[in-house]
């Protein structure tokens, strides 16, 4: 097929026809926009659907994205950022273009970046890889940071939770058109992402939206409604302008991504410097100020108690994470800290002394920083994954969860992000090797994709179940395996919280 206008795909949505883009089998459709540009009236408000257009939209680029500075050198994947107001897409990758008759299942995938930073439109999400197997993909983008998710005295709360419900329900009227089947949806998302589609897992309103659920190394972080608050005043006071839509709308997008980034908008200035806050924060979930909030409405409960209530047992769900997550979040340390008691630094930052003890007698071979960031690895994802197994297990809710322990080569440790071009088996995309060496193994990517195909497919990822008394866990390596009660060493780790 050739690019010009003639050859290039057309497909008919509700709100118009786009026209995308062919690459070898597939067809990519770029910055298709599912709401209105979240801008001047809209700029706090929740998301509305985009309203139609007459010419055909060229959707061959991607589109503008929230996201306004791109940090591969701190996310370590290239997400790109583009200029522009109308920041609500979707990118939809397919092979069958137009066929309303295929009804392939659907993978919607919701990127990661704290929930400030991120963008839809790395390479290592195109969808190709999928379509080859036989299923549409989409990536979908949502306001970031206090614009997403900061408390505004009047405006309503989770905006970017309503971001996410509403490209769900743009899937919904229009997945059809580009040969999908709005009945078999997957969500799925890496890290933040993974915690976006946990969260909403538990929302009621979305439940309708999808039938299942892969989380890749979520955060399960929230925000209460009355620390939300507290943010979102200091940050209006720290502009000098009163915390409502008018006030606030008066700042620049540029004054309030500054702000959302000071400690001491939302810090006591007269606090001391303290090395080990940062550690401290990430191990007890406050790293993340600007995040789902539980709001009592449309989040009603944190992710762990809503799961245990049974929330979302009607769906299907595989969850997991690598090895060493954030093990890299003391490293810097590691020459200050080389002579302390990795005990004593753990009860500083607010471990009870028994559990202190006891998890650095469980590390022996690591160091002090690599004890540290061990414990932030498994406070923060590797524990929350087990708790949520553990609950899914008690209620007879299907689950199956997973460890990727395969180690990078650059990085000497199986590192957050390391399993994402496995996941999507882009292993020879830009900036892969910076993570994965230049040799990653494909029998890897193999195992990693093909369990998600398998499961997007057909609800099931192809190892057991995670169950009493087996807790069977897959282990991602080379060569991939089960490990009973593989997630057994963090299953303590609640009490030292």
């Amino acid at each position: 097929m050739t690019d010009s206008t003639l050859d290039r795909p057309e497909v008919t949505t509700t709100a118009g026809r786009v026209r995308g883009r062919w690459r070898d089998a597939s067809a990519a459709f770029l910055g298709i926009p599912f709401a209105e540009p979240p801008v001047g009236e809209l700029r706090f408000a929740a998301p509305v659907p985009h309203r139609p257009w007459e010419e055909v939209l060229d959707a061959g680029e991607h589109g503008a994205t929230p996201q306004r500075t791109a940090l591969a050198e701190i996310t370590l994947i290239p997400e790109p950022s583009y200029p522009g107001e109308s920041t609500l897409n979707v990118d939809v990758f397919t092979p069958r273009p137009g066929d309303a008759d295929a009804k392939l299942p659907v993978l919607v995938y919701v990127h990661g970046g704290g929930y400030v930073a991120g963008s839809p439109a790395s390479p290592w999400y195109d969808g190709a890889a999928f379509n080859r197997d036989g299923i549409v993909t989409v990536s979908v983008s949502y306001r970031l940071g206090f614009d997403g998710f900061g408390w505004i005295e009047d405006a309503p709360a989770n905006r970017g939770v309503l971001d996410w419900i509403l490209a769900l329900e743009w899937v919904r009227d229009n997945i059809a058109s580009f040969g999908g089947d709005p009945a078999q949806v997957t969500i799925a998302g890496q890290s933040a992402g993974g915690g976006a589609v946990l969260t909403l897992l538990t929302v009621p309103r979305a439940a309708h939206l999808f039938q299942r659920v892969y989380s890749i190394s979520a955060t399960t972080a929230s925000v209460t409604r009355e620390d939300a608050e507290r943010y979102g005043r200091a940050l209006a006071a720290a502009a000098g302008v009163e915390p409502t839509r008018a006030g606030l709308s008066t700042l620049t997008e540029e004054r309030i991504l500054a702000l959302q980034g000071e400690d001491d908008a939302v810090a006591s200035p007269d606090a001391p410097a303290d090395p080990l806050a940062p550690l401290r924060a990430l191990a007890s979930g406050s790293a993340l100020r600007w995040a789902p909030v539980v709001d009592g409405d449309l989040v009603s409960a944190p992710i762990g108690a809503a799961v245990a209530d049974g929330v979302g047992a009607d769906k299907a769900l595989v969850l997991g994470a690598t090895d060493n997550e954030f093990n890299l979040a003391a490293a810097d340390m590691r020459e200050t800290l080389a002579d302390a008691d990795p005990a004593a630094l753990l009860t500083a930052i607010g471990v009870s002394e028994e559990a202190a003890g006891a998890y650095a007698a469980a590390h022996p071979d690591l160091d002090t920083a690599g004890t540290l960031g061990q414990f932030v690895t498994d406070t923060m994802f590797r524990a929350p994954a087990r708790a949520i197994a553990e609950s899914r297990a008690a209620g007879g809710a299907p689950a199956w969860a997973y460890r990727f322990a395969w180690t990078s080569p650059t990085f000497g440790t199986a590192v957050h992000r390391l399993d994402v071009p496995f996941f999507f088996d882009c292993l020879h995309s830009e900036r892969v090797g910076y993570i994965a060496g230049e040799q990653p193994p494909a029998s890897l990517a193999d195992d990693v994709h093909g369990a998600a195909v398998r499961f997007i497919a057909t609800g099931d990822p192809g190892w057991p179940a995670y169950t009493a008394p087996e807790r069977d866990v897959q282990v991602f390596d080379v060569p991939t395996t089960v490990v009973r009660d593989g997630l057994a060493d963090v299953g303590a780790l609640q009490s030292a919280r």
